[in-house]
């Protein structure tokens, strides 16, 4: 809280309207104007969903591509026997490539790496990794396209800038769109991106509002409430 509670904090608190809902274009806009933290801050968007997460039909998660990437350094992991989708993952700038030795090293607790990936064939064993790699959202998912036989593509479009989303115990989704840094057109446009795949998850069962409220924000700034009536969401 004390972070929060300084000075710099306080300003920026003062230049946001909390009251207010504030189109796309002018909250990337606002958020460029408060007061910066000495680094660069990563960018986030936080929805507040209808959707109830105990529902199996309620889920709520996916994938997007970033138009201007992420402005992260992905590290990425391939579980694969040694063969042809091995060597495309090496080919293709994977951190990490292999198989039984990279499941034992999981198995004892190492984790350095930010993504999973994970041939059909080895996720017969790396199922079994379910509590490790789980709680930490390491664990690869077809739903996610991270269990696939065409390693070279996943890690293309995760280091290019693919990030993933999932509906939180609380109804909620938090999403990363890019840098404090990076030019508000290609900030708006990643935001842009973010906010249509969110609203084109969602699922059918669900009744009344299914986005009840966004907000923008930087790791150390206050949010900043968007206005989502231009992407007609209910």
């Amino acid at each position: 809280m004390a972070k929060r509670a300084s000075k710099r904090y306080r300003k920026a608190l003062k230049m946001v309207d909390a009251a207010k809902a504030y189109p796309l274009s002018a909250a990337v806009e606002l958020l460029g104007k408060l007061p910066r933290a000495k680094f660069n801050e990563t960018v986030e968007l936080a929805f507040r969903l209808g959707a109830d997460p105990r529902q199996s039909d309620q889920m709520v998660r996916g994938t997007c591509p970033l138009p201007h990437g992420s402005g992260k350094v992905v590290r990425v992991l391939v579980f694969a026997k040694p063969g042809a989708a091995a060597e495309a993952a090496r080919s293709a700038g994977a951190e990490h490539v292999g198989f039984e030795e990279l499941i034992k090293k999981c198995q004892e607790g190492w984790t350095e790496f930010d993504v999973a990936i994970a041939t059909p064939e080895a996720m017969v064993e790396v199922r079994k990794l379910g509590k490790v790699l789980g709680p930490r959202g390491l664990m690869p998912n077809p739903k996610t396209g991270t269990v696939t036989e065409d390693t070279a593509k996943a890690i293309r479009e995760l280091k290019a800038g693919r990030v993933e989303f999932k509906i939180d115990k609380a109804g909620n989704v938090h999403v990363p769109v890019g840098k404090l840094a990076f030019p508000p057109a290609n900030l708006a446009e990643n935001a842009r991106a973010v906010v249509e795949a969110v609203l084109k998850a969602r699922p059918a069962s669900v009744r009344g509002t299914f986005v009840r409220s966004c907000t923008m924000s930087a790791t150390m700034s206050p949010p900043v409430r968007l206005d989502l009536r231009e992407f007609q969401a209910n």
